[in-house]
């Protein structure tokens, strides 16, 4: 069955890092591969009520010990038996909303995704070097006719972080809407200083959301897409198509050849589009329905998911390549995962004390390092840090990744 594509924030970035010919395998990788073990068999019992399923993710199939789980909790237990790093996507029936994911798993590696689904058809995908639109099977949740909502002192607690989460979700849009539209004036305008004065300041709202934002498969690659991550035949438009206009490459940063800039017609077709597209984003997550989709493990997750996006975009400097601003987006992604975070550490310190006192440890850390990097208003460009500091935020991501991993689990199982 031909399901629409999608493309994910990682996904594109993961492109530049993979073989061009392990690239090539992956995208023609046919969907049916996607395996299932015992296809009428349904999710195994596990440890506090969850069902708990195995991914098996190599080079050509994505085996699922089973094709159905019932409602409430579920641990898809994810297992990288291929040679490339892998990631594994819960997609809602149209395959282009992403319900959850867990990114970045090398090769002999296994991460726990832990999701709350609700009964519904939903879609599976593995992406082996994480580039295409992966190797996809549908997926059913039926009706356990069982509540696992949580109850007490409990669910008050959750329902103040999912409101709070909504809440900071729709703010940081609404921010991001009213400065792209000072930044799409400028640019029109030609006032070319002044918009890359804008730009850095007005995509750190971008960043601090990133997940709510990819979980859009339409919107997502429409405004946040990198040159080198542009497939056979796609559209190049958003955020990066207009930084590489603003901060012009050299010849020698641009395939050899002279940079042509945008014509005014094109100026104004991309920055019309990038509002648009924002204007979209920011409609949506106001709506009743996107509030419905948070819940603990989507917040536990995202704070994980932007942990990710640092490590395979921020922290190799490969983001904004041309601007050189990838410290504001690193900034960024870790205050979305402390609000994230924030916003379940009560649950977390009932739950699992020293969970949250390592987190609030490496927290600290890790905005100790970006601290050290200000300047003025905001960061050195990152071309200024040296190889040490790189590894010093690199070696930081990692130490917060780990227990960060930990945070859905604790809360929701």
């Amino acid at each position: 069955m031909s399901r629409p594509s999608f493309t994910t924030r990682a996904t594109t970035r993961a492109t530049t890092r993979t073989a061009v010919a392990a690239g090539a395998f992956a995208l023609l990788l046919p969907l049916a591969a996607c395996t299932n073990n015992n296809a009428s068999a349904d999710a195994t019992g596990s440890a506090g009520g969850a069902a708990k399923l195995t991914v098996d993710s190599t080079a050509d199939a994505c085996t699922l010990s089973a094709a159905q789980a019932p409602s409430g909790n579920v641990v898809f237990s994810v297992t990288n038996s291929g040679n490339d790093v892998t990631e594994f996507y819960l997609l809602a029936e149209d395959g282009l909303r992403i319900v959850s994911e867990v990114e970045n798993i090398g090769p002999g590696l296994s991460r726990d995704l832990v999701v709350t689904a609700k009964p519904g058809t939903y879609i599976t995908a593995c992406k082996p070097g994480m580039v295409g639109d992966g190797i996809r099977s549908d997926f059913t949740v039926t009706d356990s006719g069982v509540d696992v909502s949580p109850t007490g002192e409990l669910a008050d607690q959750v329902a103040v972080a999912t409101t709070n989460y909504v809440a900071y979700v729709k703010d940081q849009s609404e921010q991001l809407l009213t400065g792209t539209q000072a930044f799409v004036d400028a640019y029109l305008a030609g006032d070319d200083q002044g918009a890359r004065d804008l730009y850095a300041s007005t995509r750190v709202h971008w960043e601090r959301i990133e997940p709510v934002a990819e979980s859009f498969g339409d919107l997502d690659p429409r405004m946040d897409l990198r040159q080198a991550d542009l497939e056979e035949g796609q559209e190049w438009t958003g955020w990066h198509l207009l930084e590489k206009d603003l901060w012009a490459p050299a010849p020698e940063a641009n395939d050899g050849a002279a940079y042509l800039p945008l014509t005014t017609e094109q100026r104004t077709q991309y920055a019309d589009q990038l509002l648009a597209d924002t204007t979209e984003l920011n409609d949506r997550v106001h709506t009743s329905e996107f509030a419905e989709t948070i819940d603990a493990a989507s917040i536990g997750n995202g704070a994980k998911g932007l942990l990710d996006e640092v490590a395979t975009g921020k922290v190799t400097g490969e983001e904004e390549i041309w601007s050189h601003t990838d410290l504001w987006d690193f900034q960024a992604n870790v205050d979305g995962a402390k609000v994230a975070y924030d916003g379940l550490r009560d649950i977390v310190l009932a739950q699992d004390a020293d969970l949250a006192a390592t987190l609030d440890t490496q927290f600290a850390t890790i905005q100790g390092l970006l601290d050290a990097q200000r300047s003025g208003d905001g960061f050195v460009l990152y071309t200024a840090l040296t190889e040490a500091q790189v590894k010093q935020l690199a070696d930081s991501v990692n130490a917060l990744g780990e227990p960060l991993s930990k945070l859905t689990a604790a809360v929701v199982l």
